[in-house]
């Protein structure tokens, strides 16, 4: 039996191998506050966001997740109302806090808990979003934030998210920003979209470096 992922979202779309969940898919607004070769500086408004939180491998992990966040757009809530999906599907080691100035690590088992989180479509405001009516899902405001991005294709299990997520946080040396928080993956696609097709990106929160 195929993946929750996979059924949830072949569900959300029949948009085609090549295309994936990115077709006509709403994402979240952001404006690029600076190039630094291959990383964004990217700027996102405040956001509402689903979210679970389960234990595993970063790939079991993303699966479960994705399964417990897409009951509640399906209908898992107090309107019973569908909600239109969003790209990307965020990931993150949940329950780290993480100085402002430390680097960024990942334990390398990554057997630990995860935050799985869905962005909610713009047009919900928290007096609007239906509640969901599983006790595993939850629903939080994301603050403005500037976020480092680095997009990459390909694999995008555990160590291919750990080797980009130190690419990012090395790159970002000397060039005026520091990581703020825990990284997130974020995935665009669905697993049967070719791996060269696939957009995926890891993201950390960032401020820019005091100036001395």
């Amino acid at each position: 039996m195929a993946n929750a992922w996979e059924l949830g979202a072949a569900i959300l779309g029949g948009l085609g191998a090549l295309v994936g969940i990115r077709a006509g898919t709403e994402q979240p607004r952001y404006t690029v506050v600076e190039r630094l070769g291959a990383i964004e500086i990217r700027h996102y408004a405040p956001r509402l966001a689903a979210e679970a939180t389960v234990s595993g491998s970063a790939t079991a992990a993303r699966s479960a997740g994705f399964e417990a966040v897409a009951g509640y757009i399906f209908g898992g809530n107090t309107a019973k109302a569908s909600i239109a999906m969003t790209a990307p599907v965020a990931q993150s080691p949940a329950g780290q806090t993480i100085a402002m100035t430390a680097p960024v690590a990942q334990t390398a088992d990554g057997l630990g808990s995860w935050k799985v989180q869905f962005i909610m479509p713009a047009r919900y405001t928290a007096a609007t979003l239906p509640v969901p009516t599983s006790d595993q899902v939850t629903i939080v405001e994301l603050p403005a934030q500037d976020y480092a991005v680095l997009r990459f294709s390909g694999a995008r299990g555990g160590p291919a998210v750990e080797r980009r997520t130190r690419q990012l946080t090395a790159a970002l040396s000397g060039q005026g920003w520091q990581v703020a928080g825990t990284p997130t993956a974020w995935f665009y696609d669905p697993p049967w979209t070719p791996s060269f097709l696939r957009r995926n990106e890891v993201a950390a929160p960032v401020v820019r470096s005091p100036r001395r």
